[in-house]
């Protein structure tokens, strides 16, 4: 790290130009005045942000597109496209009140990359696209990486009208709210023929880099997650003439199901599972009445997908079992499920010799995060670079926060890895 911040002749990407990026994407908020950014998916910020992205890569000269899915893709295109692409990319959605940097960080670093590439000239032979993916963020619709999904042919064309967010609004719904076409949002698959290698940049969102004092992570796979909720169902009663050995009261059975939730991903069969309860609907809703339903939206995390599903499946039992024991009963309902990503080990040597080529330190990980490199891998060869988190690597809350000294050095480090992979030197690179 110390010898590329010492050299800035060497360096492309200053941390002041991409800390102007962050700062003009951050002020697309639909909360102004509240804590952090909000800027969920299939609205007109998340639109309007996706504009920008496409105005700058028009401007560097590049061809901008938009697919059904509502993902911009610009292009540059190679001497010799049959090849297959080489790409890069990220997000520009956020979860409800989270940070500056998730999504953002490599939407920004592929504009530098391509300002980068373009300014300084040249033949590449494979085509480079710079992409932002729509939706990635599954706060608003349960289901994450909905853009990258449609990319890889994993977007089943039921989740239109299946996927309803908090209010009433169907995914389908909000996607043709935004001007896109969702009757046609087969057409947005990739061709793995036309593609070779897509790498992303992003924060590592955990504090692993940050206390090992290492400027860069190199993700070998990407969590797995299974996501449903759990509709708790009581009897909604009067809290003062219901004695307490006659109640059936949903959030009570809610909250030891949480705890059993908690007790389990904590158990020695679970290590490295992460289950979380994000949001918690009640009803009736008042101080007066014994809740009668409660919605428990549960997110089961893990690296390895026979422990990720056995893991939902299990919770799912210990919920029926706490159910049936306090008097009510529960109802399940899948949202999304996606399996871990191992990336290819060649992607992963390609960033390590890249890595070492800069003289720069780094650690292979994994990501306990998903990303949109998760859904692309099933196209062309998936690569991912971490930079680090700050704060004890706490992410989406106003509290996220990376050093734009070290996202330079990341953003470094994708360019020359791209630009390595669009000239390709020997007959295996080619293959």
């Amino acid at each position: 790290m110390s010898s590329l911040i010492a050299d800035r002749a060497r360096r492309t990407t200053t941390p002041q130009r991409l800390a102007g990026w962050v700062d003009r994407f951050a002020a697309l908020d639909e909360r102004p005045g509240e804590p952090g950014v909000t800027r969920r998916g299939y609205t007109r910020l998340e639109r309007e942000a996706h504009r920008i992205f496409a105005d700058e890569m028009v401007a560097l000269g590049l061809a901008v597109r938009v697919d059904e899915a509502g993902n911009t893709i610009a292009e540059l295109r190679g001497s010799r496209p049959e090849l297959g692409a080489v790409g890069t990319g990220s997000h520009l959605d956020s979860v409800p009140n989270g940070g500056r940097f998730d999504g953002v960080a490599g939407v920004v670093a592929a504009l530098e990359a391509a300002r980068s590439i373009v300014e300084a000239g040249g033949t590449n032979e494979r085509t480079l696209r710079f992409v932002a993916f729509a939706g990635e963020e599954g706060a608003r619709f349960g289901q994450a990486c909905t853009g990258s999904r449609a990319v890889a042919g994993l977007l089943e064309t039921g989740a239109l009208s299946a996927l309803v967010d908090a209010d009433g609004i169907t995914l389908g719904e909000a996607m043709t709210a935004v001007g896109l076409a969702p009757e046609g949002i087969h057409q947005a698959g990739w061709d793995a023929a036309d593609w070779d290698t897509f790498i992303e940049l992003h924060i590592e969102q955990g504090s692993v880099l940050a206390e090992a004092g290492m400027p860069i992570g190199i993700v070998d796979v990407i969590s797995g997650s299974t996501r449903f909720t759990i509709d708790v169902v009581g009897r909604a009663s009067h809290t003062g003439g219901t004695p307490m050995r006659l109640r059936a009261d949903a959030l009570t059975t809610a909250s030891a199901i949480i705890l059993a939730a908690e007790e389990l991903a904590n158990d020695a069969r679970h290590h490295g599972t992460r289950i979380t309860v994000g949001r918690i609907d009640v009803a009736p809703g008042s101080i007066t009445t014994i809740a009668g339903r409660c919605t428990l939206h549960v997110d089961v995390r893990d690296t390895d997908s026979t422990r990720q599903r056995e893991s939902a499946a299990e919770l799912v039992e210990l919920a029926r079992h706490i159910a049936a024991s306090r008097g009510t009963s529960i109802e399940v309902t899948l949202l999304a499920d996606a399996s871990p990503a191992i990336l290819p080990v060649s992607t992963r040597n390609h960033l390590v010799a890249t890595a070492a080529d800069l003289g720069l330190p780094y650690r292979v990980m994994p990501s306990g995060a998903s990303h949109d490199t998760q859904m692309v891998n099933h196209v062309c060869k998936g690569g991912m670079i971490f930079v680090p988190s700050l704060n004890g690597g706490v992410s989406h809350s106003p509290d996220e926060d990376t050093a734009f000294d070290d996202l330079a050095i990341g953003v470094d480090l994708l360019t020359a890895a791209l630009t390595a992979l669009a000239v390709p030197k020997r007959p295996e690179d080619i293959a």
